[in-house]
């Protein structure tokens, strides 16, 4: 599937840029602030997207510290699996999924819960403290 996403060119090859990690680390951290302010609020769909998109831009601080970049979220996916495996456990791997598939029932379904807001926002907590432990910020 890797392979596949690399000559679908869904995944390329990127030099890799500090900065741009960086970049990336600091919204992911943005996005994890807003989530825990909109559950707070009890505004359940959004702190679910703003979870998964705290997880997505953690994920691709790390994707791009591997010298790749994704050209979808499924992209992404598949990049941490075969990537980042080691590094982040499966359970991670496992709840970003999980988070990338709550987000787009709350998005595109309109369907979510505080129960589904609390898991996301609760991975987006691991995953951000996990990418800064190995991209060693």
């Amino acid at each position: 599937e890797f392979k596949r996403m690399i000559e679908e060119r869904r995944l390329t090859r990127i030099t890799v840029d500090r900065k741009l990690v960086l970049k990336e680390m600091r919204e992911a951290e943005a996005d994890l602030i807003e989530a825990k302010d909109s559950f707070v609020r009890n505004k359940f769909k959004w702190a679910t997207i703003q979870g998964y998109y705290s997880m997505f831009h953690a994920a691709r601080a790390l994707v791009y510290n591997r010298g790749f970049r994704e050209k979808s979220h499924y992209a992404l996916l598949v990049a941490l699996r075969n990537l980042l495996a080691r590094e982040l456990g499966m359970k991670l791997i496992k709840d970003f999924e999980d988070a990338m598939s709550l987000r787009e029932e709350a998005d595109y379904g309109l369907t979510f819960s505080e129960a589904g807001a609390v898991e996301t926002v609760e991975a987006a907590e691991a995953f951000s403290k996990k990418a800064k432990e190995v991209l060693k910020i």
